[in-house]
């Protein structure tokens, strides 16, 4: 609690956080802090109603705070996308009330972004450690099949009580878990733009999320039994990653090649077994991904990079354009997208000159850097697999070949600089890729 009381000093959004076990009767509390002589009301689905969303009603009825009738969304088919925003959007406008969010990542990123619409703060009663999107700076929602993050402040205030999120089913700390182990990769994303200068690592924010991660991350299987103490680490660093963000108003620190995979399927609507897959388990496929990239790096010859092939071979944007066309051809969202980021971030002959000039010069000790950085692919993979997390694409319905094809198609997915754009820009992408899913390789796909 120490660290997001330090974190909190530097939160540009959120104003208070309660955390720890036995905290749910302080939500009036919580409330009257916040919204003195304010009406409320709750914003629940069937599931977190009756984990906590009736008591936190009941709280606050007592206490005597007015109230509307709970919103509950009752769609089995509930999930981060414009109709529910619609939905919500229709009830607060009719009313001036306060929404108290009870739940975890659709029904707060649904309440965070309709507030903003209707002009008003939240707050949020966290029931899960499934994503760091609580206090995160905007909203992630699926609007005309296109999965966007939409500006909107994070919460003013949060309750998080560990011992509930701890009772939750077993999937969801997995895929938080997974959520929070891609900020290995992602860190380490972050050193290679900085080292290029394409985004400079803002101290405080990169601390924030990588300081205490690997004790976070320590005990897998202690998260996937439901110890207490396991998960409230969990959700103590997927919540100072939120902070990270907000404090940035970015992504970056906590989000870099591996959450491209997410994106990417969230626009090709995956589904398996007839239902969506989790944030935390795409990116935890993702994080397997970008983790064998970066062992491939770190035994690349950067220092002896021939600097003027590379530049030599780069395409025009004419070409790249060409490319991006043909990749994306049966998906029109995904080619307008994938030409908007892969154009904020192109750079001509000079540029790139420049960039890789850079990332030789900084080599040595930022090799030593993502070295200490990353984890080992096997370990990684081992993780996931003891807190229940998917640890082979197959396990989220993406087959060898797609998966192929998913990383073929990442270079383009956004402006973010990775660990990608690295192997790209040397001309290593394709020789790796064979390294990966050549027959007897790490993801093996027969030869026809």
């Amino acid at each position: 609690m120490d660290k997001i009381e330090s974190a909190l000093k530097r939160t540009t959004d959120t104003r208070a956080v309660v955390f720890g076990v036995g905290t749910l009767p302080r939500v009036a509390e919580l409330f009257t802090q916040l919204f003195p002589g304010c009406r409320a009301v709750v914003v629940a689905d069937p599931n977190t109603w009756r984990v906590a969303g009736e008591e936190v009603h009941r709280t606050l009825e007592q206490a005597g705070i007015p109230q509307d009738d709970p919103h509950l969304f009752t769609d089995p088919g509930l999930y981060a996308e414009w109709r529910f925003i619609e939905e919500l959007d229709a009830r607060l406008s009719r009313t001036d009330a306060i929404p108290v969010a009870v739940g975890s990542g659709v029904i707060n990123d649904l309440t965070k972004l309709s507030s903003h619409h209707n002009h008003r703060r939240y707050m949020i009663v966290g029931t899960a450690a499934s994503m760091d999107g609580y206090t995160a700076y905007g909203a992630s929602i699926t609007k005309d099949g296109n999965k966007r993050t939409f500006d909107c402040p994070a919460p003013l205030g949060m309750l998080f009580d560990p011992s509930i999120a701890a009772a939750a089913p077993a999937a969801l700390s997995a895929s938080g878990y997974a959520d929070l182990i891609a900020k290995i990769p992602a860190g380490a994303d972050w050193m290679l733009a900085d080292a290029v200068g394409a985004d400079p690592i803002d101290p405080f924010a990169f601390a924030l999320v990588q300081d205490d991660l690997q004790e976070a991350l320590s005990d897998p299987a202690g998260v996937h039994a439901g110890d207490v103490a396991k998960t409230g680490q969990l959700a103590e660093g997927l919540i100072l990653s939120g902070f990270a963000m907000q404090a940035v108003q970015s992504s970056r620190p906590a989000s870099g090649a591996e959450h491209q995979f997410s994106h990417l399927w969230d626009m090709e609507h995956l589904r398996y077994n007839g239902a969506s897959v989790s944030h935390g388990f795409k990116v935890g496929i993702g994080t397997l991904a970008t983790t064998a990239l970066f062992e491939m790096l770190l035994e690349a010859p950067v220092e002896t990079l021939d600097v003027e092939r590379c530049v030599a071979a780069w395409p025009t944007w004419a070409e790249t354009e060409t490319t991006i066309r043909s990749l994306f051809e049966e998906n029109a969202d995904l080619v307008t997208r994938a030409l908007k980021e892969t154009r904020d971030k192109y750079v001509a002959g000079e540029g790139l000159r420049e960039e890789l000039t850079r990332l030789k010069r900084a080599w040595p000790q930022l090799r030593e850097r993502i070295s200490r950085q990353i984890i080992p692919f096997g370990e990684v993979r081992q993780r996931l697999q003891l807190v229940g997390a998917p640890y082979e694409p197959e396990q989220i319905g993406v087959s060898r070949q797609r998966f192929r094809e998913a990383f073929r198609r990442i270079p383009y997915m956004r402006s973010r600089y990775s660990v990608v754009d690295v192997a790209v820009r040397c001309g290593w992408f394709e020789e790796w890729l064979d390294r990966l899913f050549a027959p007897g390789c790490i993801w093996s796909i027969p030869r026809q």
